[in-house]
């Protein structure tokens, strides 16, 4: 049977690009793509070297930001999630940098032109609009402002996702949050004193906290996870400041457990090892990702043959070109 003859391999077909409506019921989808509370309750699970948990550790211990580089697909983003999850820090806070990224968004934004619109409502419908929300209403705090935020005593996990991609200046930016672990919100500074505390949004849904005179300083600096995929050198000011940790690629023996614990209780479809070995042989030739792998292994247990032909190519393709 191939992905593209006979009835067998129909029945794995949701689109048949026929024209011909039907019904066809939706198959679950794989473990590492769902999305519902289960998920969230059980977090897929991360496999680290020993060596790579030490560095870990350390940036752990020392409360430093932990910058991690390594291959699309090697797990960098994943372990933000892998360490909230083991040490029970909560939702984490993330912040995906791009070429427009600002210190101060991650910080708070501040909704001036909403506050004006309301102020305005109020003097041409003075009997039917409320007072004033206050200034709190319009001030909501950014993933990077939520992780400096004091709470408990343990701290939030803040994932920077991607800093090479932002500003040149972004990474020294940062030096000044990640050393004094504090900010200020100039608009909440400037109230008069009998304003001193307001009650702004934060990152979290429907959460809110409590600003005094505009300043925002951590009890527990955060676990910042920043991740990186090398296109650019960052500044040695700002990596005096980090732990590096660099993700090798997988051998044969930690993809197969990657597989399995991915897998779950599914167990592994016939063919594993031509599929693995084939990704290995792809991967020596250019970039793959292991959730490529992974991908590949989930169609073969439903049934697909993934045979030298465009379908395979479609899963296994080199990232940033083709096979």
């Amino acid at each position: 049977m191939t992905a593209g003859d006979g009835a067998g391999a129909a029945d794995w077909r949701l689109f048949r690009g026929d024209g011909v409506a039907g019904a066809a019921a939706f198959p679950p989808a794989p473990p590492w793509r769902r999305f519902d509370a289960a998920r969230a309750e059980r977090p897929l699970p991360y496999l680290i070297g020993r060596a790579e948990a030490d560095v870990v550790n350390a940036a752990l211990h020392l409360r430093r930001p932990l910058l991690v580089t390594g291959q699309p697909g090697t797990g960098k983003s994943s372990l933000a999630r892998a360490v909230a999850h083991e040490l029970g820090l909560g939702r984490v806070l993330s912040w995906p940098v791009n070429s427009r990224a600002t210190l101060a968004e991650a910080l708070y934004r501040y909704d001036a032109i909403g506050r004006l619109r309301e102020a305005n409502l109020r003097r041409e419908r003075a009997k039917e609009v409320p007072g004033d929300s206050g200034i709190g209403a319009y001030v909501r705090l950014g993933p990077l402002g939520t992780a400096l935020v004091p709470g408990g005593a343990r701290p939030r996990v803040l994932l920077v996702d991607e800093l090479d991609k932002g500003d040149v200046d972004l990474p020294n930016d940062l030096l000044n949050v990640f050393e004094e672990g504090e900010f200020e919100i100039p608009e909440l500074a400037r109230l008069p004193q009998e304003l001193a505390r307001v009650d702004v949004m934060t990152d979290d849904p429907d959460a809110w906290t409590t600003v005094v005179r505009g300043r925002v300083r951590c009890g527990e600096f955060p676990v910042v996870v920043i991740t990186s995929n090398g296109e650019r050198e960052f500044p040695p000011a700002f990596l005096r400041r980090c732990v590096r940790l660099n993700l090798p690629e997988p051998d044969e023996d930690r993809l197969l457990a990657i597989v399995r614990a991915h897998l779950g209780g599914e167990g592994e479809p016939e063919g594993m090892e031509a599929l693995l070995a084939t990704f290995l042989a792809r991967r020596a030739r250019g970039e793959l990702a292991t959730d490529q792998l992974l991908n590949a292994v989930f169609l073969r247990g439903r049934g697909v043959e993934l045979g030298p032909d465009a379908l395979l190519d479609a899963v296994l393709h080199r990232l940033g070109g083709t096979v």
